[in-house]
């Protein structure tokens, strides 16, 4: 039986319906990013801009999904030495992910990261990880509790095998 709160919450890609005026993560890169680039990144296939609706259709939160690779070298020695040596290794690059400074504290942020995880292992394009670029050290935190992994020499950028990903869903 689903619980009150997942009947009233809903995601979705980002539509021209959908009012991005009044959201404020409090991050003003993230905030501009939502109001002005996300439709075109998403016309451009550059991006797939999701939403977080809550049941009144304001935009709770947040993320954008696209392709990217990593370079064999940047990932810790155990994981390579499981890998073809090709010089780049496909991903998926979680590129963005935002909560309304008035939604924060309520879980918005894991459950964004849970659908992001749950559309990139259903995808029918190979990928090895999911690939984040932290912003700050307290996201750098919240990736690593959800078992994201530091890639070699890059403390902010951090990565979550598509295998162990898969595995949350089975």
């Amino acid at each position: 039986m689903r619980n009150e709160r997942e009947e009233k919450l809903r995601v979705e890609p980002l539509a021209s319906s959908h009012d991005r005026s009044g959201f404020e993560s409090g991050v003003e890169p993230l905030d501009r990013y939502l109001r002005t680039q996300a439709s075109q990144d998403a016309r451009k296939n550059m991006a797939a801009p999701f939403v977080l609706l809550l049941a009144n259709g304001t935009i709770a939160g947040y993320y954008t999904l696209s392709s990217t690779s990593v370079q064999l070298a940047e990932l810790p020695a155990q994981t390579v030495r499981k890998l073809p040596r090709y010089p780049l290794v496909p991903a998926t690059l979680l590129g963005r992910l935002a909560i309304d400074r008035r939604q924060q504290g309520k879980g918005y942020g894991r459950y964004l990261l849970a659908d992001a995880l749950y559309r990139a292992a259903q995808s029918e394009i190979a990928s090895f990880a999911v690939i984040v670029d932290a912003k700050d050290d307290s996201a750098r935190r919240f990736y690593e509790r959800e078992s994201f992994l530091v890639l070699s020499d890059q403390p902010m950028k951090l990565f979550r095998p598509m295998a162990d990903i898969r595995r949350l869903f089975d």
